[in-house]
């Protein structure tokens, strides 16, 4: 088995724009759930309008990328508005099934044949942030990086390093705004709504408005990694924001630890090492007739990787429930117990 290329090609799905885009929704999840108590089943739904608004409107109205980029993150904050003034005051489990709704709504509407002129239908938008390479200083054909102990390929072209430059630095200023935040008294008054939202109330805090504040600002993160994903694809696609991926940014967020603010971050990398890892050991394992067909064929490999991941988690949640950096006390019904 080559275990210098599984390695590597863990190691490089550990830091790749897939878990860039999803360590930026899952910080968006983090300050949802995690300090504000908000059970949100539909981030990818903030993730869609992002990667539309910038999409439509350079591709369809024909405007430069930093108009459309604009223009997707008041999408964003827009559909936070529409989704919050009429849900926010449900309980939990019914604004989680809410969310969940309006995420498959915005799928389906942008999918939509009578809206291909403006969407693309099931065919989407492509070729709309050509511009967004040309801002690389970088050789995008070259290759840059190195050997990590001589043998481990941690090497990325131009164009990636540039992509996770842009990326990775969204991903530290957003995590330096949440800790700034949740470090102030509106975050310490998102933790107490969490804790008991009578008790906010009661203290004479306006619980609907500081809800409506995280709900939009959790939701920008992940109009922000929408955003990213579609300009580092130079596509956006209606069938890549489907229900489940916010369930792997909810997973990373997670396996993080939520109520910490690296939480998210550190979840999204162990995310995607741990998927990339169980990947190539499969495909090692069947390549090298280590594993009978029998057992596994190679097209069986995507589906079981997730399992392992479910299976990892599984045993995370057994064993340390508040996540890798999680503290036990910010996941408890009661703080004082």
């Amino acid at each position: 088995m080559d275990w210098n290329s599984i390695i590597s090609n863990a190691l490089r799905s550990g830091v790749s724009q897939q878990a860039i885009i999803f360590a930026l929704a899952a910080i968006g999840l983090n300050l949802h759930f995690g300090y504000t108590g908000l059970l949100n089943f539909g981030q990818i739904a903030f993730m869609a309008a992002g990667a539309y608004g910038v999409g439509i409107t350079t591709d369809t109205l024909g405007a430069p990328l930093w108009v459309g980029i604009l223009v997707g993150l008041a999408a964003g904050v827009l559909l936070g508005l529409i989704l919050g003034i009429p849900t926010l005051r449900l309980r939990a489990d019914y604004l989680a099934i809410v969310t969940i709704a309006v995420g498959e709504i915005i799928r389906l509407i942008v999918r939509a044949a009578t809206l291909s002129d403006i969407t693309g239908g099931s065919n989407g938008i492509n070729g709309f942030a050509n511009s967004f390479q040309n801002w690389n200083p970088l050789d995008n054909a070259g290759t840059y990086g190195f050997l990590l102990f001589g043998r481990i390929n941690l090497e990325f072209s131009g164009a990636d390093v540039f992509e996770l430059a842009v990326g990775w630095t969204l991903v530290l200023l957003s995590v330096l705004l949440m800790w700034k935040l949740v470090n102030c008294p509106w975050g310490r008054v998102l933790k107490s709504i969490r804790e008991d939202e009578d008790a906010a109330t009661a203290l004479g805090k306006n619980v609907f408005r500081f809800k409506m504040q995280s709900l939009i600002l959790g939701g920008t993160f992940g109009t922000v990694a929408g955003i990213f994903y579609a300009v580092q694809q130079n596509s956006v696609q209606p069938d890549n924001y489907a229900t489940q991926q916010t369930f792997f940014a909810l997973t990373a967020a997670i396996l993080g630890g939520l109520a910490v603010v690296w939480g998210p971050v550190v979840g999204s990398i162990l995310f995607w090492v741990i998927l990339s890892f169980a990947e190539n050991i499969l495909i090692e394992l069947i390549d090298n007739d280590i594993m009978p067909d029998s057992i596994m064929q190679r097209s069986q490999v995507g589906p079981v990787r997730f399992m392992m991941v479910g299976l990892t988690l599984m045993l995370l949640m057994i064993f340390r429930p508040q996540g890798i950096l999680g503290d036990k006390r910010e996941i408890a019904i009661d703080v004082r117990t």
